[in-house]
């Protein structure tokens, strides 16, 4: 039995209506959001540092810290903590920090080290936070240090941000773009809401 013209017209305007629908909808669902801010387009991750890679080596949350004592201070001629993860992804080998390097202070200081630290494959080097306060990560730290900024330039002030090189024996050297953390304060504000409101 075969269909008749008439049919096979009505068919044809069926699946062309239904076509039409469809692109219709397609156009309205795309344009809802045409014109706007999204949500998360400033916001900034919880963790306050920056990263970068190396060879086998992965730089995690590097950020000067905040002063949280009378000891530290983010002001020329200062001193201030320098935070960061070294975690040596290589299976097999392990890796030396043989120090670090900035314009930013007039000296790196790893305090209570000879000067190099050795990080075994497959492990992490913590500075300064302790482990629970780094980013989460696989590979537990399985040594800390302190790393203390001695002579600090006016460059390093809260909000900006700081070059800084770390040199590994077996990686090389690697430049990180090292935040200086803002405090306690909210890091994030958005433009459309503007500064949040205090309580009380």
């Amino acid at each position: 039995m075969t269909a008749s013209p008439a049919t096979t017209r009505r068919g044809t305007r069926r699946v062309g209506a239904a076509l039409a629908l469809a692109a219709a909808a397609t156009l309205a669902l795309t344009a809802c959001g045409s014109g706007k801010i999204a949500q998360t387009a400033n916001q900034v991750a919880a963790i306050n540092g920056n990263g970068a890679n190396v060879a086998n080596i992965s730089m995690r949350n590097v950020h000067v810290a905040y002063p949280n004592s009378a000891e530290y201070s983010l002001t020329e001629g200062g001193k201030a903590e320098l935070i960061f993860t070294a975690i040596n992804t290589s299976e097999q080998f392990s890796d030396t920090l043989r120090g670090i390097d900035t314009e930013a202070a007039e000296q790196v200081t790893l305090v209570g080290t000879p000067g190099s630290i050795e990080i075994p494959a497959q492990a992490a080097l913590a500075a300064g936070a302790p482990a629970e306060q780094q980013p989460t990560d696989p590979t537990e730290p399985s040594s800390s240090v302190l790393v203390e900024l001695d002579g600090l330039s006016a460059d390093v002030r809260p909000g900006l941000t700081v070059p800084m090189t770390f040199s590994f024996e077996r990686a090389g050297d690697v430049v990180v773009n090292v935040p200086v953390d803002a405090g306690p304060t909210p890091r994030v504000v958005n433009e459309q809401s503007g500064p949040a409101e205090e309580e009380g």
